[in-house]
């Protein structure tokens, strides 16, 4: 049976979440294509994970048998995090842009499964592991667009997860999705439109194939 670790991050709930609305397509299809198998599910905008403490990230570099009580009770909150990615068949993270960046709690997250040693480093414990990350953002940051230099949540992503965690990193990127609060962007509703249906529609494309790939 295939276990999907499934993250979101956004602020807003439900539909009212770009992110949130194709990962909840990727996760039905993914359901329907594995009716007997696991969704690990965190919403980091729910219930956060604590940002890493000095004791949590000198515990990550120090003997297990040298660690005071606080530096063993955060490493352990960090290895039930770590554990949930390693044992993961397939991961699915819902990564919103907020101010150019992910948002707070995922990188807490981030900082949290990132282990130099088991994680990330020579042979990384989840190395190859698929993850669809859904990068929604208000605007476009796509390449010959004005502001494709402020696009700091695929090309960071890209290096935490792909390059650091050694994962097989693929993205679905929903646009201007602010375009229907904002009247200034009025004319853009549209294109807002079109990307959002097509992300739904390759959320619901790359799960089942995704799903059909594990299976084989």
């Amino acid at each position: 049976m295939a276990t999907l670790l499934h993250i979101d991050s956004s602020l807003f709930p439900g539909e009212a979440s770009a992110s949130r609305a194709v990962t909840d397509a990727f996760s039905r299809t993914w359901r329907e294509q594995h009716p007997d198998g696991t969704v690990i599910y965190r919403d980091l905008a729910v219930n956060p994970v604590p940002h890493i403490t000095a004791d949590g990230h000198t515990a990550g570099f120090a003997d297990p048998a040298a660690h005071t009580p606080e530096q063993a009770a955060a490493f352990a909150d960090r290895v039930r995090l770590i554990e949930e990615l390693e044992q993961a068949d397939a991961v699915l993270i819902g990564a919103p842009m907020y101010n150019f960046t992910i948002p707070s709690t995922l990188k807490a997250w981030l900082d949290n499964v990132i282990l130099f040693g088991r994680t990330a480093g020579e042979n990384p414990s989840a190395k190859g592991t698929p993850v669809t990350v859904v990068a929604s953002r208000g605007g476009s940051y796509a390449p010959g667009t004005p502001r494709e230099s402020y696009e700091y949540v695929q090309n960071y992503l890209e290096a935490v997860l792909g390059d650091a965690l050694a994962l097989d990193v693929d993205f679905i990127v929903p646009e201007l999705t602010m375009a229907p609060q904002n009247p200034a962007m009025a004319e853009l509703v549209p294109l807002f439109e079109a990307s959002r249906e097509r992300a739904l529609q390759d959320a619901a494309t790359k799960a089942k194939a995704l799903a059909e790939r594990l299976a084989a």
